[in-house]
């Protein structure tokens, strides 16, 4: 998907939110978009995610399958959280039976199994959110925008979208987020974007620099005359160890998405050791 000088602006004749916006969308990567408050930050990603059209400039290339996690869910809605989630399925094309094991999976993954049944509006605010990002998932999204999807999340599920977006970019998507914790995903972002002035800003986004983020090294063997399995988590870097083990190199953010592929592979590889790489942010050289 390539955005060729795009603009949007309040009504028809408000002032502009973004102008002249000209980026190239890659496939299969993690994108992050960067951006003072009042930016456009929002305004870009429903641009992506085909919820606002642009006022002026086109969106060339096609749009995939795409999923949308809003800065604010709307949780005063007529369902239950599973019926919600059901109904969206349905809207993506799941079969009904389908959208319903699809909620309770991930229901259970960010921990609100326990709300299945609760009413949407009187949901906690984490719980809410909780429901937003499951939706997100239900139908396997090529493109798959998070606007600050992690506000409001506990530890164990913002950890848990971590892993979740590890699983989509691996599978082939594009994920385009927005975060206020600078190091949300540190060291497994292929592409990050940054918007700058305010309103009526004309400067296109730019490249922003992102630091590389810590690094994991798993030693693995796999059963005699076994592959590999194709398409890991993280694309690691391959290496020799000893005595025959292949060594993995891998951004820390989909270590568990690697691991997980490893483990569940048909016939399974065994791990024979787990470490961090000396050197990176945060370890000890």
């Amino acid at each position: 998907m390539r955005l060729h000088g795009v603009g949007r602006r309040y009504g028809l004749a408000g002032p502009w939110v973004l102008r002249g916006v000209d980026l190239g969308l890659p496939a299969r990567a993690l994108v992050r978009v960067e951006g003072a408050n009042g930016t456009g930050k929002s305004t870009l990603l429903r641009l992506l995610a085909g919820i606002d059209a642009p006022t002026e400039g086109r969106i060339t290339g096609g749009r995939p399958r795409t999923a949308y996690v809003p800065e604010r869910f709307p949780a005063a809605l007529p369902f239950t959280a599973t019926g919600y989630l059901v109904h969206l399925g349905r809207i993506h094309g799941l079969r009904p039976a389908e959208a319903a094991g699809r909620a309770r999976e991930w229901l259970a993954r960010f921990g609100a199994a326990g709300h299945a049944r609760t009413p949407l509006a009187e949901l906690s605010k984490g719980t809410s959110q909780k429901v937003a990002v499951a939706q997100a998932f239900l139908a396997a999204p090529r493109l798959l925008v998070l606007d600050e999807a992690w506000t409001g999340l506990d530890t164990a599920a913002r950890g848990e979208l971590d892993r979740a977006v590890a699983e989509r970019v691996a599978a082939g998507a594009t994920v385009v987020f927005v975060d206020h914790d600078p190091g949300r995903l540190a060291g497994a972002v292929d592409a990050a974007f940054r918007i700058e002035g305010l309103g009526t800003t004309v400067t296109p986004l730019t490249p922003a620099g992102t630091a590389a983020g810590p690094r994991v090294r798993i030693e693995v063997t796999g059963p005699p005359g076994a592959p590999l399995p194709a398409a890991l988590p993280g694309a690691p870097v391959r290496t020799a160890a000893e005595d025959g083990a292949l060594r993995l190199t891998v951004a820390a953010a989909h270590s568990d998405a690697l691991l997980s592929a490893l483990l569940t592979a048909r016939p399974p590889w065994h791990i024979r050791h787990l470490s961090a790489v000396p050197g990176d942010p945060g370890e000890a050289a």
